[in-house]
């Protein structure tokens, strides 16, 4: 059985993250999708909240399971037998980044990490340009799961 894990903060998490589940489904037995708690960014929702946004994303997918970490991945990994890391990267420059964690992650503890890309129809969509939407009040049709955009409407106070 081929575990994976899908890490990040998905703050907040949007169908672009999904895309990169359904896809990764596909491939491995069992997938865990693992939300940061990362206490050096400054982000908007706690890790309590986005594990329950993404869990309800992914309620209907039975090989995928949302949990917390803090701390290095791979001892995450470790913990909890997971085999590869899987990553989504939508542009060259997400990849440069992408590619030096893997390969820090491979010296750590000889994980191999899978990148995969988004569908066109999310590649452009991102964690940021959500929040900077939704921060004022805009569409979010297309770019986040229904309940996803309730729980950013009531955080920016949209009616």
């Amino acid at each position: 059985m081929k575990r994976a894990v899908y890490p990040g903060t998905f703050d907040p998490p949007h169908l672009g993250h999904l895309d990169i589940v359904n896809r990764a489904v596909k491939i491995f037995d069992r997938l865990v999708v693992a939300v940061a708690r990362n206490p050096r960014k400054n982000l908007l929702f706690s890790v309590e909240d986005r594990v329950d946004m993404f869990s309800k994303m992914v309620e209907d997918i039975q090989a995928v399971e949302v949990r917390r970490f803090d701390g290095l991945l791979v001892d995450f990994m470790k913990r909890e037998n997971l085999e590869v890391i899987v990553r989504g990267v939508r542009l060259f420059t997400d990849f440069e980044y992408e590619l030096q964690i893997a390969l820090n992650n491979y010296k750590l503890a000889k994980v191999e990490t899978v990148f995969m890309m988004p569908s066109q129809d999310y590649i452009h969509i991102s964690s940021t340009i959500v929040r900077d939407i939704a921060s004022y009040c805009g569409c979010l049709k297309g770019l986040v799961h229904p309940y996803v955009e309730e729980r950013l409407r009531e955080k920016f106070g949209c009616s």
